[in-house]
């Protein structure tokens, strides 16, 4: 994270297979762009969920990504105002995600995390 960004927005979702291209295309080339433009939002990056072992206490254990969104946007912001400011509402709704990506999402979660280490 930069050092001005105290906080990680994170919107996670699955998307229908038929739609896949289609959803990485617009996230790739209009939606993070357009996001990206906003005054206080730094670093978006996108990541695919993986299932993964661990060794904890001496012990393998297997992580499954059952039930978990797949796919998720991370944007470093200044701070929660970012997502509720008129900049952010029009933002979203700009180009294709609107009408022929986010009607095709599905199993959507947003989280918000404010950084407490390091400060």
């Amino acid at each position: 994270m930069s050092p001005r960004s105290k906080y990680l927005f994170i919107a996670s979702m699955d998307v229908d297979p038929s739609k896949e291209a289609l959803f990485h295309d617009v996230y790739n080339t209009e939606h993070c762009p357009e996001l990206g433009k906003i005054p206080g939002v730094g670093e978006i990056t996108r990541f695919e969920a993986q299932a993964f072992q661990v060794l904890i206490g001496g012990q393998t254990q297997t992580v499954s990504t059952e039930g978990q969104p797949r796919f998720h946007a991370m944007y470093e912001i200044e701070s929660p105002e970012i997502l509720s400011s008129p900049e952010w509402g029009e933002a979203v709704e700009l180009g294709r995600w609107p009408e022929q990506v986010r009607p095709h999402t599905t199993n959507r979660r947003h989280t918000l995390l404010r950084l407490t280490y390091p400060e």
